[in-house]
């Protein structure tokens, strides 16, 4: 008898959706979350400027972290290698 079988967060993010956000992608998406995240500090983040910063700082951290784009599904894009 064998021991549990155990899945990479790779796998399982490969069989739970079909991922279409590439590495470089996910890269440049977590660099522009911080640079909206200090664009929004420097706003302040009880402006309107801040809190639309934050919002696109979280959406662009979101869909790196899981390489998933519902925009990219969308419209049928994908900068993810098969």
């Amino acid at each position: 008898m064998t021991g549990p079988v155990r899945a990479t967060t790779d796998q399982i993010l490969e069989i739970s959706m079909n991922t279409n956000v590439g590495s470089a992608d996910r890269t440049i998406r977590l660099v522009l979350a911080v640079v909206a995240l200090v664009a929004a500090y420097l706003a302040g983040f009880g402006s309107a400027l801040g809190i639309v910063l934050v919002v696109l700082a979280a959406v662009l951290a979101v869909t790196a972290v899981v390489r998933f784009c519902p925009l990219y599904r969308l419209f049928g894009a994908s900068t993810a290698s098969r």
